[in-house]
């Protein structure tokens, strides 16, 4: 094997979180690698970017309501905007509106666009299909319910980092079947899981020491229990050809690279307008680690130049 390229700010958090005598989420239940995921966001991440609108909202779903969270650079909008929507990473498990409001803030300002989160349910409290489920009538909800939202949307874009990652992909995939009240105009996933089945490559080569493990993928599978035949799962299993223009970033350092390399090449390879950038020498959940990684955040402001280089061909 080759000599692996690692940043130095990047090889400082993982020395950091190999010192570190705290329990690992793998070795403990659910609740509380919730709360160890949000204290090490608090820790890590950037904090949040101040805005004019910031609301808490909630939709019907298939179990009960859903909670949302509505992130806007501008009070009020006229005219008519894609919105994206958003779905967290944390292997179906852990993580939620929290855990992800500064990366929403800051591609709300960053985007100019209305950020849509999306607080879908979680494992083994909730085990697949829940994840999908909930994070599909959401966004139909979203398409339905404009004048609630004070929103004229024009198109909708899924999007997601790691399990949110595979959920925009999975709702892409659902709403180019049987489409919602507004067209999906574009999908954002950022590292995302896409098959099941996945092995060797990347899955052993970074198995141990960059942050995702083998065993927190176990961990999360074994909540999860998700059967990996099915496209609700394993979007590569679906039919690609009907994927909207894709913006798809992977991490150097990440078990998941292989496969969203691979994905991003099965969608060129169906002709789908795509963008593929990988960050080389970063890590899995590299978007939650702005503050104590300095070029994460450089990755996330390239990442978002891309989505602004595909909206603004949307609109010619």
């Amino acid at each position: 094997m080759t000599d692996i390229y690692v940043r130095p700010d990047v090889q400082m958090i993982l020395t950091m979180m190999e010192q570190s005598d705290q329990p690992l989420m793998s070795e403990v239940e659910p609740v509380a690698a919730r709360e160890m995921y949000n204290m090490m966001a608090a820790l890590l991440e950037a904090d949040p970017v101040a805005l004019p609108r910031i609301e808490d909202l909630t939709c019907p779903g298939p179990a009960g309501d859903i909670a949302l969270r509505l992130y806007d650079s501008q009070a009020e909008r006229s005219g008519a905007t894609p919105v994206i929507v958003f779905y967290h990473g944390g292997g179906f498990v852990i993580g939620d509106l929290e855990s992800h409001h500064s990366f929403c803030t800051h591609v709300a300002r960053e985007m100019d666009l209305p950020v849509i989160a999306v607080d879908y349910r979680l494992a083994p409290e909730a085990p697949f299909p829940a994840a999908p489920q909930d994070s599909l009538a959401a966004t139909r909800w979203v398409a339905d319910n404009q004048q609630q939202l004070k929103l004229e949307i024009s198109g909708l874009i899924p999007c997601g980092d790691s399990a949110g990652g595979n959920l925009a992909l999975v709702v892409g995939q659902a709403l180019a079947a049987e489409p919602a009240a507004v067209p999906v105009v574009a999908q954002f996933p950022i590292y995302p899981a896409t098959r099941m089945d996945a092995e060797g490559g990347s899955m052993d080569e970074f198995a141990e020491g960059f942050l995702l493990t083998r065993d927190s993928m176990e961990y999360f599978n074994s909540h999860y229990a998700p059967l990996g035949e099915d496209i609700m799962v394993s979007p590569y299993l679906g039919d690609l050809s009907r994927s909207p223009p894709t913006v798809l970033v992977t991490a150097g350092l990440d078990p998941l690279r292989d496969q969203g390399r691979a994905y991003a090449a099965a969608l060129i390879g169906h002709g789908v307008d795509t963008h593929f950038i990988e960050m080389p020498g970063n890590v899995h959940g590299f978007i939650n680690i702005r503050k104590a990684v300095p070029s994460a955040a450089q990755d996330v402001d390239k990442m978002i130049a891309a989505w602004k280089i595909l909206i603004a061909s949307l609109a010619n």
